[in-house]
Protein backbone atom coordinates (compact mmCIF):
# COMPACT_ATOMS: atom_id res chain seq x y z
CA UNK A 1 0.00 0.00 0.00
CA UNK A 2 0.83 3.70 -0.76
CA UNK A 3 -0.66 6.50 1.20
CA UNK A 4 -0.97 8.16 -1.77
CA UNK A 5 -4.01 5.18 -2.40
CA UNK A 6 -6.01 7.00 0.40
CA UNK A 7 -6.06 10.18 -1.37
CA UNK A 8 -9.21 9.16 -3.37
CA UNK A 9 -10.97 9.17 -0.02
CA UNK A 10 -12.61 12.35 1.68
CA UNK A 11 -14.06 11.80 4.57
CA UNK A 12 -10.99 10.49 7.16
CA UNK A 13 -10.65 9.36 10.44
CA UNK A 14 -7.45 8.13 11.75
CA UNK A 15 -7.29 5.90 15.24
CA UNK A 16 -4.71 5.18 17.55
CA UNK A 17 -4.73 2.84 20.03
CA UNK A 18 -6.51 3.31 23.44
CA UNK A 19 -4.14 4.06 26.04
CA UNK A 20 -1.98 5.62 23.06
CA UNK A 21 1.60 5.90 23.10
CA UNK A 22 4.07 8.03 22.06
CA UNK A 23 4.54 6.20 18.80
CA UNK A 24 1.09 5.98 18.27
CA UNK A 25 0.45 9.82 18.49
CA UNK A 26 3.57 10.55 16.81
CA UNK A 27 2.52 8.31 14.14
CA UNK A 28 -0.91 9.17 14.02
CA UNK A 29 0.49 13.26 13.87
CA UNK A 30 2.56 12.07 10.77
CA UNK A 31 -0.53 11.14 8.43
CA UNK A 32 -2.88 13.92 9.33
CA UNK A 33 0.31 16.28 8.47
CA UNK A 34 0.39 13.97 5.45
CA UNK A 35 -3.32 14.47 4.50
CA UNK A 36 -3.21 18.17 5.07
CA UNK A 37 -0.35 18.76 2.86
CA UNK A 38 -1.84 17.18 -0.06
CA UNK A 39 -5.49 19.37 0.38
CA UNK A 40 -7.39 16.37 2.79
CA UNK A 41 -9.12 17.05 6.43
CA UNK A 42 -8.29 13.94 8.61
CA UNK A 43 -9.53 13.72 11.82
CA UNK A 44 -7.08 12.08 14.33
CA UNK A 45 -8.66 10.18 17.61
CA UNK A 46 -8.54 7.91 20.52
CA UNK A 47 -11.08 6.11 22.48
CA UNK A 48 -11.12 3.59 25.13
CA UNK A 49 -11.86 4.43 29.04
CA UNK A 50 -9.09 6.55 29.61
CA UNK A 51 -7.55 9.62 29.09
CA UNK A 52 -4.13 10.52 28.80
CA UNK A 53 -2.89 11.30 32.06
CA UNK A 54 1.12 10.83 31.74
CA UNK A 55 3.09 13.58 32.23
CA UNK A 56 5.71 12.73 29.51
CA UNK A 57 2.85 12.65 27.24
CA UNK A 58 1.31 15.21 28.02
CA UNK A 59 4.23 17.57 27.83
CA UNK A 60 4.46 15.73 24.20
CA UNK A 61 0.54 16.87 23.53
CA UNK A 62 0.96 20.40 24.51
CA UNK A 63 4.63 21.11 23.05
CA UNK A 64 4.54 19.64 20.16
CA UNK A 65 1.13 20.73 19.31
CA UNK A 66 -0.25 16.74 18.86
CA UNK A 67 -3.73 17.40 17.05
CA UNK A 68 -5.55 14.20 18.55
CA UNK A 69 -9.14 14.12 20.17
CA UNK A 70 -10.42 11.90 23.11
CA UNK A 71 -13.52 10.46 21.68
CA UNK A 72 -14.91 7.68 23.70
CA UNK A 73 -18.25 7.72 22.43
CA UNK A 74 -17.13 8.25 18.61
CA UNK A 75 -20.63 7.48 16.45
CA UNK A 76 -19.52 8.94 13.01
CA UNK A 77 -19.39 6.14 10.39
CA UNK A 78 -16.08 7.67 7.79
CA UNK A 79 -15.56 6.97 4.26
CA UNK A 80 -11.70 5.69 5.52
CA UNK A 81 -10.82 4.85 9.17
CA UNK A 82 -7.30 4.54 9.27
CA UNK A 83 -5.84 2.20 12.90
CA UNK A 84 -2.58 3.25 13.06
CA UNK A 85 0.16 1.21 15.42
CA UNK A 86 -3.01 -1.41 15.99
CA UNK A 87 -4.62 -3.33 14.11
CA UNK A 88 -8.88 -2.72 13.73
CA UNK A 89 -10.37 -5.53 15.12
CA UNK A 90 -7.94 -6.29 18.10
CA UNK A 91 -8.50 -6.05 21.78
CA UNK A 92 -6.33 -2.61 22.11
CA UNK A 93 -8.20 -0.12 20.04
CA UNK A 94 -12.18 0.09 20.46
CA UNK A 95 -13.74 -0.82 17.04
CA UNK A 96 -14.99 2.24 14.94
CA UNK A 97 -17.27 1.49 12.05
CA UNK A 98 -15.94 2.59 8.75
CA UNK A 99 -17.32 1.99 4.85
CA UNK A 100 -13.50 1.21 4.65
CA UNK A 101 -10.76 0.23 6.60
CA UNK A 102 -6.55 0.59 6.26
CA UNK A 103 -3.89 -0.32 8.49
CA UNK A 104 -0.15 1.00 9.07
CA UNK A 105 1.44 -0.58 11.95
CA UNK A 106 4.64 -2.51 13.01
CA UNK A 107 3.54 -5.43 15.17
CA UNK A 108 2.81 -8.62 14.07
CA UNK A 109 0.09 -8.95 11.14
CA UNK A 110 -2.91 -10.40 12.44
CA UNK A 111 -6.03 -11.59 10.28
CA UNK A 112 -7.61 -8.98 8.97
CA UNK A 113 -10.49 -8.61 6.03
CA UNK A 114 -8.97 -5.16 4.53
CA UNK A 115 -6.50 -5.39 1.85
CA UNK A 116 -5.08 -1.87 2.42
CA UNK A 117 -2.78 -2.30 5.09
CA UNK A 118 1.40 -1.77 5.46
CA UNK A 119 2.64 -3.63 8.01
CA UNK A 120 6.75 -3.66 9.18
CA UNK A 121 7.02 -6.26 12.74
CA UNK A 122 10.74 -5.21 11.57
CA UNK A 123 10.85 -1.69 12.02
CA UNK A 124 11.14 -0.93 15.83
CA UNK A 125 8.09 2.03 15.34
CA UNK A 126 5.16 2.81 13.33
CA UNK A 127 6.76 6.26 13.11
CA UNK A 128 9.29 5.12 11.16
CA UNK A 129 6.80 3.44 8.72
CA UNK A 130 4.62 6.73 8.88
CA UNK A 131 8.34 8.66 7.90
CA UNK A 132 9.14 6.39 5.39
CA UNK A 133 6.03 6.15 3.42
CA UNK A 134 5.67 10.29 3.47
CA UNK A 135 9.24 10.29 2.00
CA UNK A 136 8.06 8.28 -0.46
CA UNK A 137 5.41 10.70 -1.73
CA UNK A 138 8.35 13.23 -1.95
CA UNK A 139 7.64 14.96 1.44
CA UNK A 140 9.74 15.79 4.29
CA UNK A 141 8.82 15.51 7.91
CA UNK A 142 12.10 18.16 8.88
CA UNK A 143 9.55 21.10 7.39
CA UNK A 144 8.23 20.65 10.35
CA UNK A 145 10.23 20.71 13.36
CA UNK A 146 7.38 19.55 15.58
CA UNK A 147 5.99 16.48 13.55
CA UNK A 148 9.95 15.48 13.80
CA UNK A 149 10.75 15.66 17.05
CA UNK A 150 7.41 13.76 17.67
CA UNK A 151 8.58 10.72 15.02
CA UNK A 152 12.32 10.76 17.20
CA UNK A 153 10.11 10.44 20.46
CA UNK A 154 8.09 7.73 19.11
CA UNK A 155 11.16 5.40 17.98
CA UNK A 156 12.75 6.77 21.37
CA UNK A 157 10.63 5.41 23.46
CA UNK A 158 9.10 1.88 21.37
CA UNK A 159 12.77 0.84 21.53
CA UNK A 160 13.57 1.77 25.03
CA UNK A 161 15.56 4.54 24.51
CA UNK A 162 16.73 3.57 21.17
CA UNK A 163 18.14 0.63 22.80
CA UNK A 164 16.60 -2.01 21.14
CA UNK A 165 16.80 -0.28 17.56
CA UNK A 166 17.75 -3.18 15.42
CA UNK A 167 16.68 -2.17 11.74
CA UNK A 168 18.95 0.06 9.12
CA UNK A 169 15.33 2.10 8.25
CA UNK A 170 15.03 3.24 11.98
CA UNK A 171 18.71 4.16 12.04
CA UNK A 172 18.26 6.36 8.56
CA UNK A 173 14.98 7.99 10.70
CA UNK A 174 16.84 8.46 13.65
CA UNK A 175 19.69 10.64 11.58
CA UNK A 176 18.06 12.64 9.55
CA UNK A 177 15.49 13.82 11.62
CA UNK A 178 15.85 17.76 12.75
CA UNK A 179 14.40 17.77 16.23
CA UNK A 180 14.51 19.89 19.09
CA UNK A 181 16.60 18.58 22.10
CA UNK A 182 14.85 20.44 24.85
CA UNK A 183 11.62 19.43 24.56
CA UNK A 184 13.09 15.70 24.12
CA UNK A 185 14.93 16.27 27.29
CA UNK A 186 11.79 17.37 28.79
CA UNK A 187 9.63 14.71 28.00
CA UNK A 188 12.36 12.00 28.81
CA UNK A 189 13.10 13.76 32.37
CA UNK A 190 8.89 13.13 33.22
CA UNK A 191 8.72 9.45 32.14
CA UNK A 192 8.64 7.66 35.16
CA UNK A 193 5.84 8.38 37.94
CA UNK A 194 6.12 7.93 41.48
CA UNK A 195 3.72 5.07 40.96
CA UNK A 196 5.87 3.59 37.92
CA UNK A 197 8.87 4.10 40.56
CA UNK A 198 7.72 2.13 43.24
CA UNK A 199 6.85 -0.86 40.22
CA UNK A 200 10.39 -0.35 39.33
CA UNK A 201 12.00 -0.98 43.42
CA UNK A 202 9.31 -4.08 43.85
CA UNK A 203 10.24 -5.92 40.86
CA UNK A 204 13.72 -5.70 41.79
CA UNK A 205 13.33 -7.02 44.96
CA UNK A 206 11.89 -10.54 43.44
CA UNK A 207 14.48 -11.28 40.99
CA UNK A 208 15.59 -14.99 40.41
CA UNK A 209 19.37 -15.62 39.85
CA UNK A 210 20.74 -18.80 38.08
CA UNK A 211 24.54 -19.00 38.91
CA UNK A 212 25.49 -20.93 36.39
CA UNK A 213 24.91 -18.92 33.85
CA UNK A 214 24.86 -15.90 35.56
CA UNK A 215 21.95 -14.52 34.71
CA UNK A 216 19.04 -12.47 36.32
CA UNK A 217 14.82 -13.03 35.27
CA UNK A 218 12.88 -10.46 36.86
CA UNK A 219 9.04 -9.39 36.81
CA UNK A 220 7.25 -6.74 37.03
CA UNK A 221 3.86 -5.06 37.00
CA UNK A 222 2.72 -4.07 33.80
CA UNK A 223 3.94 -0.86 33.16
CA UNK A 224 5.43 1.50 30.45
CA UNK A 225 8.12 -0.73 28.34
CA UNK A 226 10.89 1.89 29.42
CA UNK A 227 10.19 1.18 32.88
CA UNK A 228 11.37 -2.77 31.64
CA UNK A 229 14.69 -0.71 30.41
CA UNK A 230 15.50 1.09 33.42
CA UNK A 231 14.83 -1.84 35.53
CA UNK A 232 17.18 -4.23 33.57
CA UNK A 233 19.91 -1.24 33.12
CA UNK A 234 20.18 -1.29 37.02
CA UNK A 235 20.05 -4.55 37.33
CA UNK A 236 23.23 -5.34 35.02
CA UNK A 237 25.20 -3.19 37.23
CA UNK A 238 24.88 -6.12 39.95
CA UNK A 239 28.31 -8.28 40.31
CA UNK A 240 28.67 -11.91 38.89
CA UNK A 241 25.30 -11.05 36.81
CA UNK A 242 26.57 -11.06 32.90
CA UNK A 243 22.64 -10.99 31.35
CA UNK A 244 19.65 -9.94 33.09
CA UNK A 245 16.26 -10.24 31.03
CA UNK A 246 13.01 -8.13 32.80
CA UNK A 247 8.99 -8.88 31.70
CA UNK A 248 5.50 -8.06 32.42
CA UNK A 249 2.25 -9.97 31.50
CA UNK A 250 -0.71 -8.12 30.37
CA UNK A 251 -4.13 -9.60 29.08
CA UNK A 252 -2.68 -7.95 25.23
CA UNK A 253 0.69 -8.62 25.55
CA UNK A 254 4.29 -10.18 27.06
CA UNK A 255 6.77 -7.46 26.93
CA UNK A 256 10.54 -8.23 27.50
CA UNK A 257 13.92 -5.92 28.15
CA UNK A 258 17.08 -7.89 27.71
CA UNK A 259 20.47 -6.19 28.31
CA UNK A 260 23.63 -8.44 28.12
CA UNK A 261 27.43 -7.61 29.22
CA UNK A 262 29.17 -10.51 27.80
CA UNK A 263 30.12 -11.15 24.64
CA UNK A 264 28.92 -14.50 24.45
CA UNK A 265 25.61 -13.24 24.75
CA UNK A 266 24.14 -11.28 22.07
CA UNK A 267 21.18 -9.42 23.39
CA UNK A 268 19.37 -8.56 20.12
CA UNK A 269 20.35 -12.49 19.51
CA UNK A 270 18.65 -13.42 22.83
CA UNK A 271 15.61 -11.48 22.31
CA UNK A 272 14.94 -13.01 19.19
CA UNK A 273 14.99 -16.46 20.35
CA UNK A 274 12.88 -16.19 23.41
CA UNK A 275 10.49 -14.36 21.18
CA UNK A 276 10.22 -16.77 18.49
CA UNK A 277 7.15 -18.99 17.78
CA UNK A 278 5.29 -16.69 20.48
CA UNK A 279 3.37 -14.71 18.02
CA UNK A 280 5.67 -11.50 19.03
CA UNK A 281 9.46 -10.56 17.53
CA UNK A 282 12.56 -9.30 19.27
CA UNK A 283 15.42 -6.95 18.45
CA UNK A 284 18.14 -4.33 19.55
CA UNK A 285 21.75 -4.41 19.28
CA UNK A 286 24.84 -6.07 20.98
CA UNK A 287 24.09 -4.87 24.42
CA UNK A 288 20.76 -3.79 24.53
CA UNK A 289 17.35 -5.84 23.21
CA UNK A 290 13.67 -6.73 23.53
CA UNK A 291 10.92 -8.20 22.82
CA UNK A 292 7.46 -9.07 22.87
CA UNK A 293 5.19 -12.05 22.83
CA UNK A 294 1.01 -12.89 21.97
CA UNK A 295 -0.59 -14.51 25.39
CA UNK A 296 -2.85 -16.38 22.83
CA UNK A 297 0.56 -18.48 21.74
CA UNK A 298 1.48 -18.99 25.97
CA UNK A 299 0.61 -22.67 26.87
CA UNK A 300 2.45 -21.45 30.27
CA UNK A 301 2.79 -18.05 31.74
CA UNK A 302 5.39 -16.35 30.97
CA UNK A 303 7.61 -16.72 33.04
CA UNK A 304 7.77 -20.66 32.85
CA UNK A 305 8.12 -19.80 29.21
CA UNK A 306 10.98 -17.11 29.46
CA UNK A 307 13.01 -19.36 31.91
CA UNK A 308 12.90 -22.51 29.65
CA UNK A 309 13.72 -20.33 26.99
CA UNK A 310 16.58 -18.98 28.48
CA UNK A 311 17.82 -22.75 29.91
CA UNK A 312 17.70 -23.90 26.34
CA UNK A 313 19.35 -20.98 24.54
CA UNK A 314 22.29 -21.36 27.37
CA UNK A 315 22.25 -25.54 26.96
CA UNK A 316 21.88 -24.61 22.87
CA UNK A 317 25.38 -23.77 21.76
CA UNK A 318 29.05 -24.33 22.14
CA UNK A 319 31.51 -21.57 21.67
CA UNK A 320 34.94 -21.70 19.33
CA UNK A 321 37.26 -18.91 19.90
CA UNK A 322 39.34 -19.42 16.16
CA UNK A 323 42.14 -17.60 17.48
CA UNK A 324 43.11 -20.06 19.77
CA UNK A 325 41.23 -22.99 17.99
CA UNK A 326 43.02 -25.67 15.65
CA UNK A 327 39.80 -27.55 13.74
CA UNK A 328 41.11 -31.53 13.24
CA UNK A 329 41.24 -31.39 9.42
CA UNK A 330 41.85 -35.55 9.41
CA UNK A 331 37.53 -35.49 9.72
CA UNK A 332 36.50 -32.60 7.91
CA UNK A 333 36.22 -33.09 3.96
CA UNK A 334 37.95 -31.08 1.33
CA UNK A 335 36.51 -28.71 -1.04
CA UNK A 336 37.27 -26.13 -3.39
CA UNK A 337 35.05 -23.21 -4.31
CA UNK A 338 32.97 -23.08 -7.50
CA UNK A 339 32.90 -20.03 -9.29
CA UNK A 340 30.96 -17.00 -7.74
CA UNK A 341 30.56 -13.70 -9.29
CA UNK A 342 30.29 -11.24 -6.43
CA UNK A 343 30.54 -7.73 -5.14
CA UNK A 344 33.34 -5.55 -3.86
CA UNK A 345 33.96 -1.87 -3.05
CA UNK A 346 37.62 -0.60 -2.91
CA UNK A 347 37.44 2.15 -0.20
CA UNK A 348 39.12 4.65 -1.09
CA UNK A 349 37.10 5.10 -3.98
CA UNK A 350 34.25 6.16 -2.06
CA UNK A 351 36.45 8.40 0.44
CA UNK A 352 39.95 9.09 1.40
CA UNK A 353 42.24 7.04 3.08
CA UNK A 354 41.97 8.42 6.97
CA UNK A 355 38.08 8.41 6.58
CA UNK A 356 36.51 7.51 9.69
CA UNK A 357 33.39 5.86 8.21
CA UNK A 358 29.85 3.86 9.25
CA UNK A 359 28.49 1.25 6.51
CA UNK A 360 24.98 0.66 7.39
CA UNK A 361 23.44 -2.73 6.12
CA UNK A 362 20.76 -4.83 7.07
CA UNK A 363 22.62 -6.87 9.55
CA UNK A 364 23.97 -3.83 11.53
CA UNK A 365 26.27 -0.54 11.88
CA UNK A 366 29.72 -0.97 11.20
CA UNK A 367 32.79 1.64 11.79
CA UNK A 368 36.09 1.41 10.38
CA UNK A 369 38.81 3.94 9.80
CA UNK A 370 39.53 3.61 5.54
CA UNK A 371 43.03 2.58 5.05
CA UNK A 372 44.40 1.60 1.58
CA UNK A 373 44.36 -1.89 1.25
CA UNK A 374 40.37 -2.35 3.21
CA UNK A 375 38.03 -3.52 0.47
CA UNK A 376 34.08 -4.70 0.96
CA UNK A 377 32.90 -7.65 -0.20
CA UNK A 378 29.16 -8.25 -1.30
CA UNK A 379 28.26 -11.90 -1.12
CA UNK A 380 25.57 -13.85 -3.29
CA UNK A 381 22.53 -13.07 -0.40
CA UNK A 382 23.51 -9.40 -0.58
CA UNK A 383 25.73 -9.42 2.91
CA UNK A 384 28.64 -7.04 3.49
CA UNK A 385 31.73 -8.25 5.12
CA UNK A 386 35.12 -6.43 5.13
CA UNK A 387 38.69 -7.83 3.36
CA UNK A 388 41.65 -6.59 2.83
CA UNK A 389 43.72 -6.07 -0.05
CA UNK A 390 46.12 -9.69 0.01
CA UNK A 391 42.98 -12.09 0.98
CA UNK A 392 40.46 -10.55 -1.45
CA UNK A 393 43.15 -11.06 -4.14
CA UNK A 394 44.16 -14.45 -2.81
CA UNK A 395 40.58 -15.77 -3.35
CA UNK A 396 38.87 -13.47 -6.10
CA UNK A 397 39.46 -12.20 -9.21
CA UNK A 398 38.40 -8.80 -10.67
CA UNK A 399 36.28 -8.99 -13.67
CA UNK A 400 35.34 -5.02 -12.75
CA UNK A 401 31.90 -4.68 -14.29
CA UNK A 402 29.33 -3.29 -12.58
CA UNK A 403 27.88 -5.10 -10.21
CA UNK A 404 23.84 -5.06 -9.21
CA UNK A 405 21.45 -6.68 -7.29
CA UNK A 406 18.57 -6.17 -5.34
CA UNK A 407 18.60 -4.92 -1.78
CA UNK A 408 15.54 -5.27 0.61
CA UNK A 409 17.79 -2.01 2.34
CA UNK A 410 20.47 -0.86 0.19
CA UNK A 411 23.32 -0.35 2.26
CA UNK A 412 25.29 3.15 2.38
CA UNK A 413 28.66 4.24 4.13
CA UNK A 414 28.61 7.44 5.71
CA UNK A 415 31.32 9.95 6.06
CA UNK A 416 31.42 10.47 10.29
CA UNK A 417 33.02 13.93 10.12
CA UNK A 418 31.13 15.19 7.37
CA UNK A 419 27.59 13.42 7.69
CA UNK A 420 28.11 12.41 4.10
CA UNK A 421 26.38 9.59 2.78
CA UNK A 422 26.97 7.23 -0.45
CA UNK A 423 25.05 4.40 -1.85
CA UNK A 424 27.35 1.15 -1.68
CA UNK A 425 25.81 -0.07 -5.10
CA UNK A 426 26.79 2.63 -6.90
CA UNK A 427 30.98 1.98 -6.30
CA UNK A 428 30.83 -1.96 -7.04
CA UNK A 429 32.46 -4.19 -9.25
CA UNK A 430 32.65 -7.37 -10.19
CA UNK A 431 34.87 -10.46 -8.84
CA UNK A 432 34.90 -13.99 -9.49
CA UNK A 433 36.05 -16.69 -7.31
CA UNK A 434 39.00 -18.05 -8.08
CA UNK A 435 38.49 -21.51 -7.01
CA UNK A 436 42.14 -22.26 -5.95
CA UNK A 437 42.15 -22.61 -2.59
CA UNK A 438 41.08 -25.62 -0.09
CA UNK A 439 38.97 -25.50 2.48
CA UNK A 440 37.83 -28.07 5.06
CA UNK A 441 34.42 -28.46 6.06
CA UNK A 442 32.07 -30.71 7.90
CA UNK A 443 28.63 -29.77 8.96
CA UNK A 444 27.46 -29.26 11.95
CA UNK A 445 25.55 -31.65 14.69
CA UNK A 446 25.16 -28.65 17.22
CA UNK A 447 24.95 -24.79 17.18
CA UNK A 448 27.69 -22.80 17.77
CA UNK A 449 29.09 -19.39 18.37
CA UNK A 450 32.23 -18.40 16.52
CA UNK A 451 34.51 -15.93 17.07
CA UNK A 452 36.72 -15.34 13.89
CA UNK A 453 40.04 -14.14 14.05
CA UNK A 454 39.37 -10.48 12.89
CA UNK A 455 36.34 -10.39 15.15
CA UNK A 456 37.06 -11.41 18.64
CA UNK A 457 34.17 -9.27 20.03
CA UNK A 458 31.60 -10.19 18.00
CA UNK A 459 30.45 -13.96 17.34
CA UNK A 460 28.68 -15.73 14.12
CA UNK A 461 26.08 -17.95 14.94
CA UNK A 462 25.99 -21.20 13.09
CA UNK A 463 22.73 -23.66 13.41
CA UNK A 464 22.40 -27.70 12.81
CA UNK A 465 23.23 -28.53 9.00
CA UNK A 466 25.33 -25.24 8.81
CA UNK A 467 29.00 -26.25 7.81
CA UNK A 468 32.09 -25.06 10.10
CA UNK A 469 34.90 -24.38 7.53
CA UNK A 470 38.28 -23.64 7.58
CA UNK A 471 41.16 -22.39 4.74
CA UNK A 472 43.33 -25.18 4.15
CA UNK A 473 45.93 -22.32 3.97
CA UNK A 474 45.56 -20.46 7.41
CA UNK A 475 44.26 -22.95 10.22
CA UNK A 476 42.39 -19.71 11.99
CA UNK A 477 40.99 -18.37 9.40
CA UNK A 478 37.67 -20.19 10.44
CA UNK A 479 34.05 -19.57 9.49
CA UNK A 480 30.42 -20.78 8.96
CA UNK A 481 28.82 -21.25 5.49
CA UNK A 482 24.58 -21.89 5.78
CA UNK A 483 23.64 -25.04 5.25
CA UNK A 484 21.55 -23.84 1.87
CA UNK A 485 24.27 -21.83 0.33
CA UNK A 486 27.13 -24.78 0.45
CA UNK A 487 26.56 -26.54 -2.53
CA UNK A 488 26.25 -23.49 -4.33
CA UNK A 489 29.78 -22.04 -3.07
CA UNK A 490 32.04 -25.83 -2.89
CA UNK A 491 32.42 -28.91 -4.77
CA UNK A 492 34.35 -31.91 -3.07
CA UNK A 493 37.69 -31.89 -3.99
Amino acid sequence: MELKELLRFDDIVIQCHDNPDADALASGYALKWYFEQNGKKARFIYRGRNEIKKSNLLIMLKELEIPVEYEPDFSEEPDLLITVDCQFGQKNVTETKAKTVAIIDHHQKVPSSTELYWIRSDLGSCATICWDMIREEGLNPNDNRLLATALYYGLYTDTNRLSEVSHPLDRDMMDSLMINKIVITSMVNSNISLEELAITGKAIVNYEYHESNKYLVIQSEACDPCILGVISDFALETEDVDVCVAFYESPYEVKFSVRSCTKEVHADELAAFIAEGFGGGGGGHMLKAGGSMQPDYLTKSARETIEERLVYYYDKYIVIYAKNTKLDTSKMKAYVKLPQTLGYIKLTDVFPVGTKINIRTLEGDVDTIIDEGKYLMIGVEGEIYPIMEDKLLRSYEPTNFVFTRQFEYEPNIKNLSTGEVKHVLQFAKTVRTLGSATVFAKPLEQPVKLFTAWTEDKYYSGDIGDYLTVRGDDEHDIYIVKGRLFDKFYKAR
